[in-house]
């Protein structure tokens, strides 16, 4: 069994449940414990009962309720060093013994999880995505991706299933109401992956056997959901690729998502 759920995606706060028959973690604790623990009692899952918590960056819409929540439910935080170090606040909440330091590209086990982290570049400290494998199952994460690179084509190969970034699309940025300097730093190559290179990429593993992709991170200011979903599946067909061969879907921004059964 491998179960996968969006509780929240977007640039205003993300987290993510992962669970197996005997393992249950979330990905980022972007948004207030309160809401984490409100999506989580939608799944029936007590937060006591979780195994860990992943932290891909330092981002305010990435740790807000993590110290919190870490605290009051004495929860491990698989993190990197730079990422611990930039987010003092969050770090100080959280008991020595439960920061357990991860490395780029060593992979590590929680219960009957394995989860290979990975680099991407975003303007933070050290951001991470990861893969998770369970059996022979591989799901994939990576969101905050300024550009696609090699690396991150290599570890994203060969997942059944990913959350992808499609954040903006270029146009609707240009009209926003963010200002320039913001503008700028969103399609920077350490800002945020736009909507067409998500279909592109999403169009590139469709050949190494994904079978279903989630966009996550949209903007609330520079994209609407059905734009990335149109921009994506075109892609997909230019691709000469059929939009039927793969589930596509687009994580919520303030609604937990429904559980996917991978």
């Amino acid at each position: 069994m491998l179960n996968f759920c969006s509780l929240y995606s977007g640039s205003s706060g993300n987290s993510l449940f992962i669970e197996s028959e005997n393992t249950k973690i979330l990905v980022d604790a972007g948004v207030s414990a309160k809401k984490i623990e409100f999506a989580l009692a939608n799944l029936d899952i007590n937060p006591s009962y979780l195994d860990g918590i992943l932290i891909t960056h330092e981002h305010s819409d990435h740790v807000q309720g993590l110290g919190t929540l870490a605290k009051k439910y004495d929860l491990p935080v698989f993190v990197n060093q730079k990422t611990l170090d930039a987010m003092p606040k969050q770090k100080e909440k959280i008991k020595k013994e439960n920061i357990k330091i991860i490395k780029t590209e060593e992979k590590f086990e929680i219960g009957d999880l394995k989860i290979k982290p990975f680099s991407i570049p975003h303007d933070a400290a050290n951001p991470f995505g990861f893969s998770i494998f369970k059996d022979n199952k591989k799901i994939s994460i990576a969101t905050d991706i300024g550009h696609i690179t090699n690396g991150i084509l290599k570890n994203l190969e060969d997942s059944i299933f990913v959350l992808l970034e499609a954040n903006y699309d270029p146009e609707v940025l240009k009209f926003s109401h963010y200002p320039y300097p913001l503008k700028t730093r969103i399609a920077s190559p350490t800002g945020h992956l736009s909507n067409e290179i998500a279909g592109k990429t999403i169009s590139y593993l469709i050949k190494s056997g994904l079978k279903q992709a989630l966009l996550g991170h949209l903007s609330k200011e520079s994209n609407f959901p059905e734009l990335a979903y149109k921009t994506v599946v075109d892609e997909i067909i230019s691709n000469q690729l059929s939009e039927n061969s793969i589930k596509l879907g687009v994580a919520s921004r303030d609604i937990p998502g429904n559980k996917i059964i991978l």
